[in-house]
Parts: C-alpha cells; structure tokens; sequence
C-alpha cells in the first residue's frame, strides 16, 4: 500500500494531458489502495479472526469502558506530549502530516476513510498485534513498547512530534496488554483521528478569526461594564 503510488508513475504524462488533477488523482488512488490493504490484512489474519478471544479478554461491556478510558488517556496524553514539545522542546504545533492530511481531505472528503477507519485498522494490527505483540512475547512489556512505538513514530515521518506518536503507540499497547482485544487500540485510535478531523475541520483560519474577534468584542463589553 506504502509503495502503490509507484504505479501511477508511469500514466502521469497521460493524467497531464488529459487535464487531470494530480493531487486529486493521488488522494483517490490512496482510498483505494488502503482499502484493499485492509481487505488483504482480513485474508491474511482470517484464521485469527475465527479463533476464540484471548484467556482474560475483557467482555464486551468492559470493552466499550476501556475505549472510552483510552480516548481519554489518548486525549491527555496527547495535550501533555504536545506541551513538553512546546515549553520544554521548542517545536511548534504545527504538524506537516497533519496538515496535508487535511488537504486531502478538505479535496476528497472519502480520504477521511482512511484517516479514520483504514489507517488505524491496519496501523493497530501492524504495529500492535504483530510487532508488538511479538516482541512482547520474546521479552518484555518495556521492550516491545519502546520498539513498536518509535517505528509507529517513525512511519509518519513527522519526526519533530515523535514524541506524541510515541505516547500515542504506548498508550494504544497498553490498551491491548490490559484488554487482549485488539479492537479497542483500533477504536481508540479511529475516534483520535476523527476528533482531530472535527477540530481541523471547525477551526479554519476564518473562523480562529471570527472567534478572536468574538474574544475581543467580550473584552470591550467587560471593560466597558466594570470599568476595566
């Protein structure tokens, strides 16, 4: 799927003269080429899938509290990451990926499938049902973690904000050690993405706008009724 952007390579002259959108085009191709990522990862994990949950595998109504336990772990512990980047790190919030991401999905409203379905489907079964979970069974808890993280981190190439993938990937490890489900870092992961969708999508530069003239309007109104 990393590597299918590849085949267009060739037809790009054609796409050209035919007067289409390259961007357009690309965003497309990634919807379908995620999705038959995670048809193929179905195929391939279909025995898995028929097998009996794991011994101690939380039922399904401890389930849904733990996804809601990890949003919220998820959440805060993505403002921390993100705080010590800032105050202790000096890196700006601004994120390159998460930025383009956006762009295609303001272009290509479907793109949001992948943001939000695809990729933590296949990111959770990659990175913490195979790598870590491997990795866990050889050593230990710290080990797996620290190794599935930081290629979790490293994949996004947005290295300057590695540390909020990093606390993301243990977070997500930790959710699935605790409740042997792999669908709750799944679920917990997509509701991330899709929160950061909303906000990005609600909060365009027109609106941080109007809301800091809204502020500023709230200000005057206060000094002029205490008097400052």
């Amino acid at each position: 799927m990393q590597l299918s952007s590849f085949v267009l390579v060739p037809f790009v002259p054609w796409m050209q003269d035919q007067g289409l959108d390259l961007a357009v085009v690309s965003y497309w191709w990634s919807v379908v080429s995620f999705l038959l990522a995670v048809i193929l990862t179905f195929f391939l994990l279909r025995q898995d899938m028929r097998a009996p949950a794991m011994r101690n595998a939380t039922n399904p109504g401890m389930t849904v509290v733990w996804i809601i336990i990890g949003f919220f772990a998820a959440y805060f512990g993505q403002i921390i990451a993100g705080l010590i980047e800032t105050y202790v790190l000096n890196i700006k919030q601004a994120s390159e990926n998460t930025s383009s991401i956006m762009d295609a999905v303001r272009e290509v409203p479907a793109f949001a499938l992948i943001v939000v379905v695809f990729a933590p489907v296949l990111e959770e079964i990659i990175f913490r049902k195979i790598l870590f979970g491997e990795i866990y069974k050889r050593t230990n808890f710290f080990v797996a973690v620290l190794i599935s993280a930081l290629v979790f981190g490293a994949v996004h190439g947005d290295f300057l904000h590695l540390l909020q993938y990093f606390v993301m990937g243990v977070i997500f490890a930790a959710l699935y050690v605790k409740t042997k489900r792999i669908i709750v870092p799944i679920i917990t992961h997509g509701l991330m993405n899709l929160l950061v969708v909303i906000l990005q999508l609600y909060f365009t530069p027109e609106r941080l706008e109007e809301i800091e003239r809204l502020q500023k309007q709230l200000e005057n109104m206060q000094t002029i009724i205490f008097g400052g």
